[in-house]
């Protein structure tokens, strides 16, 4: 008999069995109940979170011979047939394969024919973003105005790619990730049912290393299976998705924030002498850099044990959060320049021991001259800011012009909240990178964020489809209209006023700067 991988093994054949989509699943059952079950829907989602697996589930509730309270029976000859792959009535498309005009027409033909045994035609069609533009407007009026027999039901993982015109045609579904905890509920079922001896710390690091997609997370558990016939442990897979280990990463972060180049230098050798590779090393180390970062600021980290927190808390307590946001920086840019160079192991090295000299500890004296300074320097921005007309106050566009200089800056007065909220929905590198940046309203649609780093590496984070979309969802909420948001940093918001500044002076007016 064949090896069938777990993934597939383990894929949810009643809506019950699905894990963290319960905003979804309930809605879908009390349409079926109902007998309410719409003609096209759209499922959006990142990868492995259940989008497939519910619509052939729903494929089989709308034509199943004895449903019960929405769910498929998976009993009867309809369900059977349709798990098998036999039925003709349910079509499962890839989109990506098959995004041509052709490939559509074939489906408008193929509607008008009744069901052979079932009871609806169910059109399943997956990563239909990658359909061609001449192939959504084949689609448009069948997907408007299908035949009463037929269902459609579209998946994808770029809900942004598709026309409007197809998106207001679909009830659309949005799955989110699926929570750790949710994750961890399910290995656990399936080690269970499978007979694998695995410890809660290595769950943890597999929930982690998912990232919200519950295929991935069983496609590692898989990989652990594989390799070991005794009980699994978080070290084994740690060894086996190639994260070094949590010791070796610390020392050489204690190095660098203790300036200790000695132990760097050392740690770094043994790195490169075991041929592990480098730019995988580098991301991990970037990664804990942040999580003492996320610790130092939330006190929440969940991939680590109790005594590797007790070691990160005592990093943490050695430096500031603004000299861990610059080491993750720097850090990266390093991690940039060795993708494109040709001397891998002497950037890496040279860029390891610069990085040892740009720490420094944080002491009360130090944050308490930081603080100062950063005083200084905002009452000397407030001055300068802060313009007036003269005498000739009929010019309208002069004062206009002055008094959005001296508005801007001023952050809108929920942008904490906004920050506040995305701390809370856990996407701390968002989080991370937005702490010290300020915001306003360039108009009623449009919000300009000034980054506190310099640096383009946060910008670029930032201006991810994912992040930007969620800093502007509840920007929207907080503003309580629909906003768009972009990103400046420093730099590009100086040039911004000394542009600005110019344009003041070439308009012939007298202006004079008070200072207060």
């Amino acid at each position: 008999m064949a090896y069938t991988a777990l993934y597939r093994k383990f894929r949810p054949l009643t809506f019950s069995e699905m894990v963290g989509q319960e905003h979804i699943t309930t809605t879908l059952k009390k349409q079926i109940v109902a007998g309410r079950v719409g003609h096209a829907y759209l499922f959006n989602g990142g990868r492995g979170t259940g989008k497939t697996s519910a619509a052939k589930i729903l494929a089989r509730a709308v034509n199943c011979l004895n449903p019960k309270d929405g769910e498929p029976c998976n009993e009867c000859e309809i369900c059977k047939a349709i798990l098998s792959g036999s039925l003709t009535d349910v079509i499962e498309m890839d989109a990506a394969s098959n995004n041509s005009v052709e490939d559509i027409r074939s489906i408008r033909e193929e509607v008008n024919f009744l069901p052979t045994r079932a009871k609806y035609r169910v059109y399943i069609i997956d990563e239909v973003h990658m359909l061609s533009t001449g192939a959504f407007n084949a689609l448009l009026k069948t997907l408007e105005e299908p035949p009463a027999h037929v269902k459609f039901i579209l998946a994808t993982t770029e809900p942004q790619k598709l026309p409007a015109t197809i998106l207001s045609r679909c009830q659309r579904f949005d799955f989110k990730r699926i929570s750790n905890e949710d994750v961890i509920k399910r290995l656990k079922i399936i080690c269970n049912k499978s007979n694998i001896d695995i410890t809660e710390d290595a769950l943890k690091i597999i929930a982690v290393l998912s990232e919200g997609a519950m295929r991935d997370a069983i496609s590692i558990l898989e990989r652990c299976t594989g390799e070991n016939s005794g009980e699994i442990n978080d070290n084994q897979v740690r060894e086996l998705v190639g994260i070094p280990k949590t010791s070796q990463i610390n020392l050489i972060a204690k190095g660098i924030i203790e300036q200790n180049t000695n132990i760097v230098i050392e740690e770094t050798d043994k790195i490169i002498n075991e041929g592990k590779d480098i730019d995988n090393f580098l991301w991990e180390l970037i990664k804990y850099i942040k999580d003492i970062l996320v610790y130092k600021s939330s006190n929440n980290i969940d991939i680590y044990n109790d005594q590797e927190k007790e070691k990160m808390l005592s990093l943490a307590k050695m430096v500031s959060k603004e000299k861990l946001l610059k080491l993750i920086y720097e850090l990266s840019e390093l991690a940039n320049s060795i993708k494109w160079s040709s001397q891998k192991t002497i950037m890496f090295q040279a860029g390891m021991i610069k990085a040892c000299m740009n720490i420094e500890f944080k002491s009360e004296e130090l944050e308490s001259r930081n603080n100062t300074i950063d005083k200084a320097q905002q009452n000397t921005e407030n001055k300068h800011e802060t313009t007036k007309l003269n005498e000739n106050k009929n010019n309208k566009m002069a004062e206009s012009v002055i008094q959005k200089k001296v508005q801007n800056n001023n952050s809108i007065p929920y942008w904490d909240n906004v920050i506040n909220k995305i701390k809370q929905s856990g996407k701390m590198g968002v989080y991370v990178n937005l702490i010290g940046s300020r915001a306003q309203e360039v108009n009623d649609m449009v919000i300009e964020i000034e980054l506190s780093n310099q640096n383009d590496f946060a910008k670029k984070i930032l201006e991810t489809k994912e992040n930007k979309q969620e800093i502007e969802r509840i920007v929207s909420i907080e503003a309580g209209k629909p906003m768009t948001v972009k990103f400046v940093s420093p730099d590009t918001k100086k040039k911004a006023s000394n542009n600005l500044d110019n344009m003041i002076n070439s308009l012939d007016i007298p202006i004079n700067i008070i200072d207060e």
